[in-house]
């Protein structure tokens, strides 16, 4: 497009450049000092109060590259500043900029590069004829109807060309001779335009922070309420942009009429003459925007003192001045939000949950795919070298396809244009897929520390290892999609809407913000703003509607949306070392209730005609089990838990034995109004009363004729109680059945708000049961039909754990917390005597790590339905 030495600046114009750039730094500058002291506030009250950013995931990250690594390299023909197409070597490296060398020999010697490339706000097109109808519609020549179609600016020479359009700069041209080598180079650079586009005003630094307050409330200023579209780049490139904004009409009404020639010298000369304004102006900001940013560190220096000394005045004093403005505010604010932008939210949401989630979906498809053939190319030999390249390369010629879901957004959206004037569509679909990249990074990662965490205790298992791994991978992969693309949802309705808000209320509410600045102590007013605060309000009204809006698609099958994924606590700090592992299935299957919320519904509709007591959590209900014997008996209330008297390795689980186990019956020892007496049989055990327990995933009583021990495996599961009606009405009082039993009940307690299933194994006559008291925290546990109907269903439900445990199966010998009864009764007394808490809370995390072990188990031997062929 030409050298900046064919532009049309004289002096005369570089000095009206300068003097415009100067002005609009000087009106920025007060923006920025005043938000540079609230997001330094606001740094130091997050470390006081110790707010943790972002949200947990479950898949591991890898720690970010160093910005001198290399992303790709290779040879391609470019046209350079010559206008002469030559062959160059490109290195990308991992901060996401392009670098030209003349030869890879140069780049091998260290040269530095001939040119260094950043895409920042760029467009990457294929096709001639694309490419030229943006040039097009960039350049305002008035007499541009009047003429044939325009001649391409540069002249490719071979058949598969790459125009790389950037605004206010000079595009850039290649060509390959290649289709895959083109495609793989086209992935790569949007790769590139998406982080140098984002990366940096993703930051939470204080700087950054402030800057973007700062940015915002300046082109509030002018009267911009709506999402920009030039908001991208560094703080030194996003003010240019702003300044840019404000000269180009000036310039195109000054400089457009002097053009001479015919349309392609025209646009030659015209980009050459932004390009170089866009350079004066880049450098002239670059170092007063350097300058203020050190005044504004020194001022917030000398007051962090005050700060830390009155930050709960300077609280105080944000909370009084929201109050006072709530009153002018709210009233206008939530009969906008209630009649012209909550109607809309549903069907916007609609418009963006069917692109992005194909575009997740495919993603997980694509990680699927890769992964069993990494299984296959792989089956032996360890993390070698080349499984770690292949690992490398999962997805990189592939990924772009799964981009094109997401991309139709730009179409989509452009409806929104009239109603809410949102032109900012590149921005969402630009953090959508970031965001696809991300989770494809950390799946394959993740997969890769498994591996290396198996392997080292079972190195010859790599084949069964890595298909677990892979299971496993994808589950968490599943739970992340969830929370990402409500994330997602969420923050493209607030940038898209919120602007309405503000714009309809500026003019009845900001004249009068001045007014509030009353109420703000005179020592506070540097870190409480005014302007600050009324954005919050706004924000938290809309918010406040956006999340129901997001919820309720969550509650929808379609959607593939968890319905709740706060509900376990534990899966911010994922451990390889854990020995639990997330339940999760595909994203086809229904959302599930959050645990806690099921159990209570259960207990109190199933259990609320059988028991008088109050049901808190601090009281610790027991569960009574009674081990039969070979005559008749009844049980006796036994007051006290039992400490085992040894302890019994668990069998070998097979298929056989895990479809074979039958549900038992239980009962809490304090809440069973009677009892009946039911004769036992030589081969079973007799477990009384009340309620009938039945789940999927439960607690497993394993024992033979020959093994006088059986082992209880408890699974976090749900407690799912039915009355027995035929038991209550036989049963005699609960005082005689003491008095004719002939063998000891034993007691289970369980320290929980809930009780978890509890499913028994048939035992032989006379088998001792023996082990430890146990209690389970019932945030391990999960929602479950009862029913054989509804247990296909849940489990494909989601559930989510915090990390991904060891790939092993059930241990050979007994863990430790696993549970067992003991059948002396003097024994159990005196050992329940000596008790402690310090034990109950070590028995807590043995117990959650062995029933996860379990559910692994089960994994392999009755998978999910979507994990099966």
């Amino acid at each position: 497009m030409g050298a900046s030495s064919s532009s049309l600046l004289d002096e005369s114009k570089i000095s009206y450049i300068r003097g415009r750039t100067e002005a609009e730094l000087k009106n920025f500058s007060p923006h920025y000092r005043r938000q540079s002291c609230v997001a330094f506030f606001c740094h130091l009250k997050d470390e006081v109060e110790q707010h943790r950013a972002g949200q947990a995931q479950l898949l591991k990250q890898k720690e970010p590259l160093q910005a001198s690594e290399v992303l790709y390299k290779d040879s391609v023909l470019y046209f350079d500043d010559n206008r002469k197409w030559r062959e160059r070597f490109v290195v990308v490296l991992a901060d996401h900029s392009l670098e030209l060398h003349d030869s890879q020999e140069s780049y091998s010697k260290g040269t530095p590069a001939r040119h260094k490339l950043l895409p920042t706000g760029g467009t990457v097109l294929t096709s001639e004829e694309k490419y030229t109808a943006v040039v097009d519609k960039a350049f305002p020549d008035p007499n541009g109807s009047k003429e044939e179609p325009s001649i391409p600016l540069v002249v490719v020479p071979g058949p598969l060309p790459v125009y790389l359009r950037l605004p206010y700069r000079r595009d850039s041209y290649f060509c390959f001779q290649q289709e895959e080598k083109r495609a793989r180079f086209v992935s790569i650079l949007n790769d590139c335009i998406r982080h140098q586009n984002q990366d940096h005003l993703k930051s939470m630094e204080c700087e950054v922070q402030a800057f973007l307050k700062a940015i915002h409330f300046y082109r509030q200023e002018k009267g911009h309420y709506e999402s920009w579209d030039m908001l991208v780049g560094t703080d030194y490139q996003v003010l240019t942009n702003q300044v840019m904004e404000e000269l180009l009409p000036s310039l195109q009404t000054e400089l457009l009429p002097k053009l001479k020639g015919k349309k392609p010298e025209r646009k030659r000369v015209w980009f050459a003459t932004v390009e170089a304004t866009y350079e004066l102006v880049h450098e002239q900001l670059r170092g007063g925007l350097e300058s203020l940013k050190n005044e504004c560190r020194e001022a917030t220096k000398q007051q962090e003192a005050l700060i830390r000394s009155d930050m709960d005045q300077i609280i105080n004093s944000q909370t009084f001045l929201e109050t006072k403005l709530q009153a002018l505010v709210s009233e206008p604010a939530v009969k906008y939000c209630t009649e012209s932008v909550a109607p809309y939210l549903t069907s916007i949401l609609e418009e963006l949950m069917g692109p992005v989630s194909a575009g997740f979906q495919a993603a997980r498809l694509l990680l699927e795919d890769e992964l069993t053939r990494i299984c296959k190319d792989f089956p032996q030999g360890g993390v070698t070298e080349e499984l770690q390249s292949a690992l490398q390369k999962v997805g990189c010629d592939r990924i772009e396809d799964c981009y094109q879901h997401v991309n139709v957004l730009k179409e989509q959206l452009q409806e929104l244009r009239n109603r809410f004037k949102f032109s900012n569509s590149a921005r969402v679909v630009h953090g959508t897929q970031s965001q696809m990249q991300q989770l494809m990074e950390n799946a394959v990662y993740t997969f890769e520390l498994l591996l290396q965490s198996a392997l080292k205790d079972k190195p010859d298992k790599q084949a069964s290892v890595m298909e677990k791994a892979k299971l496993r991978v994808l589950k968490q992969f599943d739970y992340d999609s969830s929370t990402v693309r409500k994330k997602i949802f969420q923050e493209a309705l607030v940038d898209i809407t919120l602007p309405a808000i503000r714009r309809n209320l500026a003019p009845a509410c900001k004249t009068e913000l001045q007014n509030f600045e009353q109420f703000i102590f005179a020592d506070y007013t540097n870190f409480v703003q005014v302007e600050n605060v009324y954005e919050n309000i706004l924000l938290n009204l809309l918010n406040n509607e956006v999340n129901k809006v997001v919820k309720e698609a969550a509650s929808l099958k379609k959607n593939n949306l968890f319905a709740d994924s706060t509900d376990l606590q534990c899966v911010s700090q994922s451990s390889l070392a854990d020995s639990r592992t997330p339940p999760l299935s595909a994203p086809s299957s229904p959302p599930q209730v959050p645990a806690s919320v099921a159990l209570s519904q259960q207990a109190e509709q199933k259990i609320s005609e059988d028991t008088h007591q109050t049901n808190e959590s601090s009281v610790i209900p027991t569960v009574k089990i009674t081990v039969s014997s070979p005559e008749p008996t009844s049980p006796l209330n036994v007051s006290q838990p039992t400490l085992p008297n040894n302890s019994s390795p668990i069998p070998e689980v097979s298929e056989t034995e895990v479809s074979s186990t039958k549900p038992e019956t239980i009962v809490p020892a304090e809440d069973s109004p009677a009892q009946s007496e039911t004769p036992s049989s030589k081969e079973k055990d007799e477990v009384t009363e009340g309620s009938s327990v039945s789940t999927d995933r439960a607690v497993y009583l394993n024992s033979t004729a020959e093994e006088a021990p059986v082992s209880l495996v408890i699974a976090p599961e749900t407690l799912n109680v039915e009355a027995d009606e035929e038991s209550k009405s036989v049963s005699p009082p609960k005082s005689e059945i003491e008095e004719e039993s002939v063998q000891p009940d034993v007691n289970l307690t369980i320290s929980a708000e809930v009780l978890p299933d509890v499913c028994a194994e048939d035992t032989a006559v006379g088998a001792s049961v023996s082990d430890e008291h146990v209690v389970v925290d019932n945030e391990a546990c999960e929602a479950e039909p009862s029913s054989n109907e509804n247990r296909k269903e849940t489990q494909d439900s989601p559930a989510a754990d915090a990390s991904p445990p060891p790939l092993h199966s059930v241990p050979d010998g007994l863990a430790e917390g696993a549970v067992g009864l003991a059948s002396d009764p003097e024994a159990q007394i005196c050992a329940v005597n000596t008790d402690s808490q310090e034990e109950s809370a070590g028995n807590v995390q043995a117990i959650r790590d062995l029933i996860m072990e379990i559910i692994e188990v089960e994994d392999v031997v009755r998978p999910c339905a979507e994990n099966q062929p």
